[in-house]
This record gives C-alpha cells, structure tokens and sequence, in this order.
C-alpha cells in the first residue's frame, strides 16, 4: 500500500465520497417519533416536512414520496405520461430518470450532454424537436415510432442546473409538460431561481448521499393543484375512502414514514448551513488543484448558483498519465473514495433499445468523469492532503 501524504493533526483513517451530517434536532424529532408511535406514512412530520420544502421553493403544493424515483413515477402518472408517449430525458444520468418513464408504459429518447456542464443540450433537444418530429392530428408525432412526444424530464446534476430558459421555450413552443429532476440540485439556483421552481412538477432525493437526507426519501413539488392532489392520491394506493378500503384506480404505496420525514424537518432546518459548507468545499477544491494538470472540473453555467452536491473532474489521461478509473484504485487504497459518472443510458442493457440523440459526449464524460470527496461535514483544510494523494498518484503513474 503507497505511504500516504503527511496527514493533518485531525485528518481521519477514511475519506468518504459523500456522508450524511446528523445534528440539530435530529435525535429530538425522532425521539418524538418513537415516544409517540407515529412511526408510519401518518404524522404530523410528514406534512411539516412537506410544508417546509415548499416554503423553502416558494411553492404551494409538496407531496412527500418514498424515494426519489417513487417521485418521478408519481409526478409523470399525474401528468398524464403513459402507454404510446415519450419522453426526453438525457442519456447522462443516474438510471432512475429514465426507469421511472418506463414505470408509466411511455419510452424515453436519450439526449446528450452539452460538452462544458455535462447537462442535458437544449441544442439536441431543438434539434430532435424540430427535425424528428412533426405534428399530426394536434399531436407532436416521432416520426421514427410513431408516438407522441409528451415531455422533458431535464435532470440537474451535481448540484448545478441545466438551461432551463431555453428548455421552458421549448415545452412551450411543443406544447410539452416540463417535470424537473432535481434530486440531485436541491439549493442550485439558476438565474436566481431555485431548480425545481422551473417546470410544471419537480422531484428531489433525500437519499444518504444528498445535501439533505432523510436515509431515503423524496418529493413531489408543483403549483398544479391538480398535479399535487393525484400525485398524493396515487401515492396512498389511490385510497378512495380510508375506512371500507375502497381503491378507485392502480395506485402505489409511496408515502414517506413519519420517521423518515422527522429526520427531514430536521435537516431543512440547517440546509442554508449545509450549502455553504458545500459551497466552501467547492472552493477549496478549486484552489488545491489549481495547478494540476489534466484535472477539469466540471463547473457549472454562467446562470447557475450550484449547490456543489459532488465536485467532480474531468481527468486526461495524455496529461495525468492514468485514467480515472486507475486514479479512482489508487486514491482507494489511500482510503480515499471517488467515483466515476453514470453509464450513458444509451449504453445501458436495459435502455440501449431506446432511439438516443448522441454526439459521444455523455460517453467521454463517463469515461473521464471522477466525483471527488464531498460531504458536507468535510473539512475544507483536509482537502489540499487529498489533492497532494491525487498529486502522488499522478506521479506515481
């Protein structure tokens, strides 16, 4: 095993990707839960935290889900999305984007990445929009499948923002609904404008990993009264009347625990604190690799205010002298995790039938792509040891 750097007086054993930070009132609120017994999809947490991420987004509806992915499924059902229909969604992201789609019946068309931010290109969707479709019968028509094209599901990733103005006129222009991804963007601003504030719905994660987390768990947000209360209804079994069982449709079981939803009251309550921590990290990134060649970050749009979920390079091998994946093992055996983006979707076994909008940027992304250690309790002095780790491992190649 390579000797480590000096290590700082406080630096631990291990360096995580990105762990969760549990303080405030935490262990207060689910006490509460426990002396109380509402534990289950009912209590007073769930809607307090429902309440608190829309004020947060200046929104006045929020249904709380049991993932992420169980809020896009819902959000696209309560828009309509289903058998026949497809929907845009880019190639690079984490799988659950595109599944959810598939969840509802309707097939999504891959989109590249623009080369800069790794977000979804408004160009390939213009250009999709305008040279692969056309309208029939009042409908926007595919003119390789033969369905109608539906929606744009734009996911933010790493915590910075697609460029939603250029998608919104789109949608407009296509008579196309907008449903936001935002699990990974909670706090990104674009334009001055919170993600998630953009489209007709939007959905966030709180898994483990995220800004804020509550183990797992995710929302639902819109102004649609009417988006908001089948999405809520979808998500309780689609429960007609509570007391004779009566269901009038194929519903879910995807209402967040009250347990679940106390731990998010309480880390909404410290959000503000953990972006700027994020954003701190960030910047102390920026500065300690400064001077290392072949090592890009991925910076986010001159529009966007990112929340810095995973700071994340580009590595060049020509420059480096090793890929990511290689500087990924090394910095592994020093305790150090990273990791590399997401498999294109194209790519994927389960999604490659998928007619896809490439230009091979998503791939080279994957390729070189590698998230470095990002937790918001991360102590932004320990990153210059980590970067001199990726500076010997450099050397060492």
């Amino acid at each position: 095993m390579p000797a480590p750097a000096s290590l700082p007086a406080a630096a631990p054993a291990r360096v995580p990707l990105a762990e969760p930070r549990l303080t405030g009132n935490a262990r207060r609120y689910l006490l509460d839960c426990l002396d109380t017994g509402w534990v289950s999809s009912a209590g007073p947490y769930v809607e307090r935290f429902e309440r608190a991420l829309a004020h947060y987004l200046d929104l006045p509806h929020a249904v709380a889900t049991a993932s992420g992915t169980a809020a896009l499924h819902l959000a696209l059902r309560a828009a309509g999305i289903g058998p026949g229909q497809e929907v845009l969604v880019p190639t690079l992201t984490f799988i659950a984007t595109a599944n959810a789609v598939r969840y509802t019946g309707a097939r999504p068309v891959l989109v590249d990445a623009e080369p800069r931010h790794a977000q979804m290109d408004p160009e390939l969707v213009h250009h999709f929009l305008t040279r692969h479709c056309r309208w029939h019968k009042g409908r926007l028509v595919n003119r390789q499948t033969g369905r109608s094209v539906r929606a744009i599901v734009p996911v933010h990733l790493l915590g910075h923002t697609v460029e939603m103005e250029p998608i919104r006129e789109l949608a407009r222009r296509y008579e196309l609904i907008v449903i936001e991804d935002a699990a990974q963007a909670l706090g990104a601003l674009y334009q001055d404008r919170p993600a998630g504030t953009w489209g007709d719905a939007a959905c966030f994660s709180f898994n483990g990993n995220k800004v804020i987390t509550t183990g797992g768990g995710g929302m639902v947000v819109t102004r649609d009264p009417q988006l908001a209360r089948r999405a809520r209804h979808l998500s309780t079994q689609a429960k007609a009347d509570a007391v004779e069982y009566v269901h009038d449709e194929l519903g879910y079981n995807y209402r967040l625990p009250n347990l679940l939803a106390a731990l998010g009251c309480a880390q909404m309550e410290e959000l503000e604190d953990f972006l700027a921590a994020k954003r701190a990290l960030a910047a102390a990134w920026r500065s300690a690799l400064a001077d290392l060649p072949g090592l890009r970050p991925l910076e986010p749009s001159p529009h966007t205010h990112s929340s810095w979920w995973l700071f994340t390079v580009e590595v060049d091998p020509a420059l480096c002298g090793l890929d990511a994946r290689r500087l990924m093992r090394r910095l592994a055996e020093r305790g150090i995790q990273t990791r590399p983006l997401w498999q294109p979707l194209h790519l994927s076994p389960v999604h490659a039938d998928c007619q896809a909008v490439v230009r091979g940027r998503a791939e080279r992304l994957w390729q070189r792509g590698l998230s470095l250690p990002s937790s918001v309790g991360l102590d932004p002095a320990l990153v210059p040891w980590i970067a001199e780790n990726i500076r010997e491992c450099i050397a060492q190649a």
